[in-house]
Order: structure tokens, then sequence, then C-alpha cells
């Protein structure tokens, strides 16, 4: 870990410190944009640089919309300053593309988010016909046991339009997610990052925002 640290502030000779990262929702919602962006400034010396995607849905709720982002990702024209990136859907479409495209740091949300886990480690989320990709996502990042991705009920778009009712869905999902014996429970998507601050303290289990895992780890990696 030193000598990658050591390798990313010499990146170009510059301190990646002192140079920016871009956040990119590939979601087509700039609200849920500048909400992401705002989380991941808390654990950055700056707010992030914003990118939407120009097309797609609002949500993305299934394995075509979720290919479909990642082509977006992945052929987006990245700022030459921009020396992290931030890929803020949990699905993390296009990041492993967009890593081998560049020689920065490609940090996608969902993965920073299962090795940020230190203890048996669950899902909630919204998106159910996303859970097979998610149960695969976790799996190859996973540095503790992966006790599986535990859904809310109901329509997900109707759903996040309602925010008393998606927390309320959310719990009863960690609440879900607990009595598997998580210890640690990732409240799974880049648009549930503002639902995710909401409900922090109200569960035993630790509940992980996956867009603050991730600027905290491209944080880490500027250090």
């Amino acid at each position: 870990m030193a000598g990658l640290r050591a390798l990313l502030r010499n990146y170009n000779g510059k301190d990646l410190r002192a140079m920016s990262v871009l956040l990119m929702n590939p979601n087509s919602n700039v609200t849920t944009t500048d909400m992401m962006c705002r989380i991941a400034a808390r654990a950055l010396s700056v707010a992030p640089l914003a990118w939407t995607a120009p097309e797609g849905p609002d949500l993305i709720t299934t394995p075509e919309a979720l290919d479909a982002a990642a082509h977006n990702v992945a052929r987006a024209d990245i700022p030459p300053n921009v020396t992290a990136i931030i890929v803020s859907a949990f699905g993390d479409p296009g990041a492993a593309t967009l890593a081998k495209q560049l020689t920065i740091p490609v940090v996608g949300i969902g993965g920073a988010a299962a090795r940020a886990c230190k203890q048996p480690f669950a899902v909630a989320t919204t998106t159910p016909a996303l859970a097979d990709r998610i149960d695969a996502l976790m799996a190859a990042h996973a540095r503790s046991p992966y006790l599986g991705c535990f859904l809310t009920v109901g329509d997900p778009g109707p759903l996040m339009s309602d925010e008393a009712a998606l927390d309320v869905a959310l719990l009863k999902a960690v609440e879900a997610a607990e009595r598997s014996g998580a210890k640690c429970v990732i409240i799974g998507g880049g648009p549930l990052g503002a639902a995710a601050d909401r409900l922090s303290g109200q569960s035993a289990a630790q509940l992980i925002n996956p867009i603050l895992a991730a600027a905290e780890e491209v944080r880490l990696l500027s250090a």
C-alpha cells in the first residue's frame, strides 16, 4: 500500500491532493449528482467535479440499464486535470473499463463499500432486479463474509420519491440483514446516499454509505 500511495502522489510529478477528483453519476439525474458530490466532499479535501450521464434513466433498476450506463461511463471524456474517479452507482458500471483505459485510480462505490466492511456484512437496497449483479460485485470485493442482499418491498421508483416510506423500508431490510448475522449493512445505491445519512445511528449494525466509502478510499490513496 505504501508503494501504491507513493506512486499516486508522484503521478505525472504532481500530488493528488492538489488535483481533482471526478464523481461520475451513471444515473441521468443532476439533482442526485449534486447530493452525491456533497457527501463525497465530506471525505475529500475539496468538492469533486461532477459528471452526470447524458442519457438513460434517472434511476438504474435493471441489468439492461446498468449495462447501458457502463457504456456511457466508459466512453465519457475525462478532463485532463482529473487524477481520481469515483463511479457513483452501486453496480460500478464502467469502472473496470475506465480503470483499464486510464492511469489514474478509478473507484466504484460498490466495490469500495464491500472493502470497507471489516465484519460480516450484507446489502440493503431497493432494486430486486439487480440483486444478482450486486451479489457478484460484493463477492468479488469482500474482505469479510458476505451474507447477501436484503430488499425493500415495492417499486423502487415510487419508493425513492417518498422519503419517509423509503427510510422505513430500508430499515426493515437492514433489520432482516441483522437477523442474518450482519454486523455491517451497506445501503446499496448511489441515489440512496442521502437515505444512508438519515439512517445513520438507527441500527445496531454499522451502516455503510458507499459514496463516503469510495471518497475515503480515494483520500487514503492520495494521503
